[in-house]
């Protein structure tokens, strides 16, 4: 039940760290993955790690873009988009309330926000058109709780939990389940520039969660891939924490 054998996935943020191990994961399970990102990313870890993914590039804060991408996805699934993985963000400036730009609050809003939206707005009218269907949008623990410093992202990661839960309720009688997955801090870029904008490091920061060590992009993949799949079939509207036990008090 969580092979993906004549499944076509739909993975956004596919050049970052946790969007090709997923991308990878899938395709080992027999996925058809389409592969999307910006134009200008860095390609060369997912062509590396899944070298039959179909690369499409697209820009999530632009409607035509993303209408063109998820075209791309449907026609590749032979007019079908099985599961789709909305999982592209950015992190954004660190500052705190009084110091955080208005222009840098607006642009994470536009990525990690809006661009969620437009996945979910273009994604699901195929999925219900077939009565069926997996997403999962990436949120973060910061989607659960604050953090100093870091305004655009915490208020963006919340959004997303948000339109994850209205999602789930609007395609739930219509086959389409849509799920979150909120990762606590993970080893990679990201997680590099947060330490480095908050002055810390991982060795030291790490000493705050439970398991007393970041996440790998595997781990988050693996949850991923189980929201996707068959064997999650009665999982709707669900928030599920990688977080090393980060929120568990």
């Amino acid at each position: 039940m969580t092979d993906f054998e004549g499944k076509t996935v739909l993975v956004t943020g596919a050049a970052g760290e946790i969007g090709t191990a997923t991308a990878a994961l899938l395709a080992s399970r027999g996925a058809r993955v389409v592969a999307a990102d910006l134009a200008t990313a860095d390609w060369s870890r997912l062509r590396a790690a899944t070298p039959d993914a179909q690369v499409v590039h697209a820009d999530m804060t632009d409607e035509t873009s993303v209408a063109a991408m998820v075209a791309a996805a449907r026609d590749a699934g032979a007019g079908r988009i099985h599961g789709f993985f909305n999982n592209a963000g950015i992190e954004g400036q660190i500052a705190l309330v009084p110091d955080y730009d208005a222009d840098a609050f607006r642009r994470v809003m536009a990525v990690n926000v809006e661009g969620v939206f437009l996945g979910l707005k273009h994604v699901m009218p195929v999925m219900l058109a077939a009565g069926a269907g997996a997403i999962v949008n990436t949120s973060s623990v910061a989607g659960l709780g604050g953090a100093p410093g870091m305004a655009g992202y915490v208020a963006s990661k919340h959004a997303v939990l948000g339109l994850t839960r209205v999602a789930a309720l609007e395609g739930a009688a219509k086959g389409v389940r849509v799920n979150s997955v909120h990762p606590g801090p993970i080893s990679g870029r990201m997680m590099g520039s947060i330490d480095a904008g908050a002055g810390s490091e991982e060795a030291r920061r790490a000493t705050a969660i439970p398991q007393q060590r970041y996440g790998r992009p595997e781990e988050v993949a693996a949850v991923v891939a189980f929201l996707l799949s068959d064997a999650a079939a009665y999982v709707n509207g669900a928030a599920y924490t990688v977080d090393g036990a980060l929120t568990a008090s």
